[in-house]
């Protein structure tokens, strides 16, 4: 007991021993500076410096841009644009997809490239038919007043004409006499209207303008993309009155009746209804007496 007692004094009498740190003139030996330390002082002060040293350090890194020069560091702003690129390209992907699967239903517009389909009123309908024991019919207040806007907007509806009135489906686009109906066998995918020279030429239905250009074989063109992926198209046409882009509603002025296109024997009006990509015969949905 008495050795570990004197070793602890010892211990304690070198940690507390007293020494004076001095600082000389080494030309005249004056003394300029000098410190009273002992080995415990040098100990706290050196231990707080550091940690001191490591503080500042951690504080210069998380919160100022130095932390963006260390190797394997990822900021979160970079995170941020990486992810937002991300989502950017994943867009343009599905809109340059969206483009290139419209763009190739143009081409087989054009063309007449594909085989015959069996669309017809009743099977369009289909589609669209609901289970009412699935569907709550009692109407509360909020449903009422949307229900007679909605009344206001459906005049333009592709659907609702033949729905509320057992009508036709689509507007007549022209006002004349067929001349030939659709005929698969022949590769028509048509009806040819004539009309007078100048008449115009109206849209079967609400929907956006996807072309209207000069075609060498057809004239004057304009087609028109509905809902549910249909498409209308308007040929040989003597004039033009809606631009690609434009939005147009059922029954408003497209274009004039002409006799544009070496494939014209007269003014009249080619037109061809497309849906899902195929052609349908447009008798099914319009009424041309």
């Amino acid at each position: 007991m008495a050795k570990k007692a004197k070793k602890r004094k010892e211990i304690k009498r070198k940690l507390l021993h007293k020494y004076r740190l001095v600082i000389l003139n080494e030309n005249t030996f004056e003394e300029k500076i000098s410190f009273k330390l002992n080995r415990l002082n040098v100990f706290v002060t050196g231990t707080l410096f550091i940690i001191v040293l490591i503080g500042l350090t951690t504080l210069l890194i998380a919160f100022t841009p130095l932390r963006e020069y260390i190797p394997g560091y990822s900021s979160t702003r970079l995170k941020r644009q990486a992810t937002e690129l991300t989502y950017k390209t994943d867009s343009l992907v599905n809109v340059l997809n969206y483009t290139n699967g419209y763009l190739e239903n143009i081409r087989k517009v054009l063309r007449g490239e594909i085989e015959n389909n069996e669309f017809t009123r009743d099977s369009l309908f289909e589609r669209y038919k609901l289970d009412p024991s699935t569907i709550n019919l009692e109407p509360i207040e909020e449903d009422l007043a949307m229900r007679e806007e909605v009344e206001l907007e459906d005049k333009y509806n592709l659907f609702e004409r033949n729905v509320s009135g057992g009508g036709n489906l689509l507007f007549k686009p022209v006002d004349g006499s067929l001349t030939e109906t659709y005929n698969a066998d022949k590769k028509h995918f048509a009806v040819d209207v004539v009309a007078q020279e100048g008449a115009p030429v109206k849209a079967v239905a609400a929907g956006m303008v996807i072309f209207s250009e000069w075609t060498s074989e057809t004239g004057y063109v304009i087609i028109i993309e509905h809902k549910d992926d249909m498409i209308s198209v308007y040929k040989h046409n003597g004039s033009l009155s809606k631009s690609q882009g434009d939005v147009v509603k059922a029954g408003e002025v497209i274009a004039a009746v002409g006799n544009t296109g070496e494939f014209t024997t007269g003014p009249h009006l080619h037109f061809e209804l497309w849906l899902n990509g195929k052609p349908t015969n447009p008798l099914d949905f319009i009424d041309f007496k």
